[in-house]
């Protein structure tokens, strides 16, 4: 059976340079993890997938967490249907720019959009020789995140890997509610 007319959805992705968002996003559409970091300016990325007969077509907005970029990074916000704000589980620094920096800069320009909090990096939280290479380290938990969510008033918290695909980057559109309103991120094994 053929797909029904598509819907489109706009996912902006936030957070600080270096925690894993351009990884993620391509991971999620060519399944190949870059091996090069190269800072990103914007990005947009594309993906589409059928739930339960409608083609969705995902706009993944990819976004440049520096400083240099805080006057045109809001320009991507317009008309966004989800943000997804990640941070590296093991950068503290990122964790604690949630509430800091993107929170209040998605309050100020994108007022009642929905949000997913995302924690990158996931291999290297438990991973002996990234530690001992980085003494003094305290990995960002998974219950830290949960609280986190629960504060900032996201719909999910996820953990991933891009890297180890340890979890597949998902938009669950599925209930019934996700298509007349906001769309839901997750993840799933």
């Amino acid at each position: 059976m053929a797909a029904s007319a598509s819907r489109f959805i706009k996912c902006v992705t936030v957070g600080d340079g270096a925690v894993g968002k351009t990884c993620m996003l391509i991971c999620y559409t060519s399944n190949k993890f870059p091996t090069d970091y190269i800072p990103t300016v914007f990005d947009n990325f594309s993906a589409n997938v059928v739930v339960e007969g409608t083609t969705v077509n995902l706009g993944l907005w990819d976004t440049a967490g520096q400083e240099d970029y805080n006057r045109l990074r809001p320009l991507s916000y317009r008309g966004a249907d989800v943000f997804v704000l990640a941070f590296s589980l093991v950068s503290r620094a990122s964790y604690e720019n949630i509430v800091k920096k993107w929170i209040p800069e998605l309050q100020h320009f994108a007022p009642g959009i929905p949000l997913v909090l995302v924690g990158t990096k996931l291999d290297l939280r438990e991973d002996k020789h990234y530690l001992a290479d980085h003494p003094g380290l305290v990995p960002v938990t998974t219950a830290q995140g949960e609280e986190l969510r629960k504060h900032i008033g996201a719909s999910y918290y996820i953990e991933c890997s891009s890297k180890t695909q340890q979890t597949a980057f998902k938009l669950d559109l599925s209930d019934d509610d996700a298509m007349t309103s906001a769309p839901l991120m997750r993840y799933a094994d």
